[in-house]
């Protein structure tokens, strides 16, 4: 059996100042073989942190302009068996800033990341889709994929909801999807 971690939107320090203090003792005690960052870091230095306790693969966000050098919009790993796509889910800048502009305009508009959407952003042959953006949990299969997002390490919507990070437990090419609370 293999563990991931999964974590998205840790928003340093646009939206807190460090990594949630349960972060990386939840993946130490997972014993995670390796980090994956579904984006919005804002700085690099949340992949610092997060290296000290496994190797990590990121994506960039929507958040992540500065320091990030080649960091790719998508990537697609093989673990065991299993091939997993990561992506943030923005959908590219162009998108990203459209949205903006409607923000600006309308005022906050609900954003949800549908299934369907979240089945288009990665090729067809992966079996695990990993995205971050709108802070909101999703762990569950479609179509023979598990479609996951951890939801925010800082900052969740709803807002009540405690900030959370997901691990992925795999054992040969079987996946299942876990969401950590971090409260």
């Amino acid at each position: 059996m293999l563990t991931l971690g999964v974590i998205a939107d840790t928003h340093l320090p646009d939206r807190a100042r460090n990594l949630h203090p349960a972060v990386l003792p939840t993946f130490e005690k997972a014993n995670v073989a390796a980090i994956l960052h579904a984006g919005d870091m804002s700085i690099p230095r949340a992949l610092g942190e997060l290296a000290a306790v496994a190797p990590v693969y990121a994506v960039r966000g929507n958040r992540d302009w500065l320091g990030f050098g080649d960091l790719p919009m998508t990537r697609v790993l093989t673990f065991e068996q299993v091939r997993i796509g990561m992506t943030h889910g923005h959908g590219g800048w162009g998108k990203y800033l459209v949205a903006k502009v409607k923000f600006l305009l309308r005022g906050p508009q609900p954003f949800r990341i549908t299934k369907e959407r979240a089945l288009r952003l990665l090729p067809d042959d992966v079996d695990v889709v990993i995205f971050g953006h709108n802070h909101s949990v999703m762990n569950f299969i479609e179509d023979g994929k598990l479609i996951f997002n951890p939801g925010s390490a800082c900052c969740q919507i709803p807002r009540h909801l405690p900030p959370s990070v997901g691990l992925l437990h795999i054992d040969g090419d079987k996946v299942e999807g876990e969401i950590v609370d971090l409260a």
